[in-house]
């Protein structure tokens, strides 16, 4: 009888339960909570990384140069030209040192030498872009750091339409909220056109620069190569920003550089 008493009890009580109002339920603290805790842990973690790499490279401008023309700056980011930063310790920007090269000169329009390839990965970097279709197919799809602890990967981004803008900003995204992986090095040939349009919708995705703020960005980095390119200044004019991709004012301060500088 006893038994069957605490049974009656328990019946009653799933019923209450699962015919409770839905309101009742739901507690918005319960549900939200630790995701924003989660968030602000990762950021907090993305710090270490953005502060490494600034202090590293001593870029705090967008318009400052890493590595400069013809290849020489940083010596241990050789193999590249052109190097600047777009987010710090995310995403840089650049070309390839291929005609200018100390050792292995060959034509402009290539991918990364080998040398260049594995500076990346000795420097922590996650992945490269080349943003051309020319002789990619001469180069490795990836490349493992000296010490073996890092292996870079090397991919081809030609930017064709929005969709494949989209794959570099969700990219960007990932190493944003990811203290494990390292930042990206997105490159064209010299380091002006093509890079210089991708890092101008990223400072519009991630750093809400306006779209002619853009456009003064990307011809301000072409080293005055900026006549023509019509194609490039109205894709630049009429981007609009994914959703899905938002980061904190916080982090915002962070990983944006200062605005190039005046002459």
């Amino acid at each position: 009888m006893k038994n069957l008493k605490y049974l009656v009890l328990l019946l009653i009580s799933i019923f209450l339960i699962n015919t409770a109002p839905v309101s009742a339920q739901f507690n918005p603290k319960v549900t939200f909570e630790p995701i924003e805790k989660k968030r602000a842990k990762t950021e907090n973690k993305a710090t270490d990384k953005i502060s490494y790499y600034t202090k590293r490279y001593k870029a705090l401008y967008l318009s400052d140069k890493i590595v400069d023309n013809y290849g020489n700056g940083f010596e241990k980011l050789y193999g590249l030209r052109n190097v600047r930063p777009v987010l710090h310790g995310v995403v840089y920007r650049g070309g390839s040192n291929n005609y200018y090269h100390r050792t292995n000169k060959r034509k402009n329009h290539n991918p990364l030498p080998n040398d260049g390839l594995k500076a990346l990965a000795n420097e922590g970097f996650s992945a490269a872009v080349y943003l051309y279709k020319k002789n990619f197919k001469t180069a490795p799809s990836s490349v493992v750091s000296d010490n073996g602890r890092d292996t870079l990967k090397y991919h081809k981004n030609t930017l064709p339409n929005r969709k494949a803008v989209g794959k570099i900003v969700a990219m960007v995204h990932n190493v944003i909220v990811d203290n494990s992986v390292g930042p990206v090095y997105l490159h064209c040939w010299n380091g002006w056109h093509q890079s210089g349009f991708i890092s101008a919708v990223l400072l519009m995705q991630f750093c809400d620069y306006s779209p002619a703020k853009a456009l003064h960005y990307w011809e301000t980095c072409t080293d005055n190569n900026h006549k023509k390119y019509d194609h490039i200044k109205k894709r630049i004019l009429k981007f609009k920003k994914f959703k899905g991709f938002e980061i904190s004012k916080e982090m915002r301060k962070k990983l944006c550089p200062k605005p190039v500088k005046k002459k």
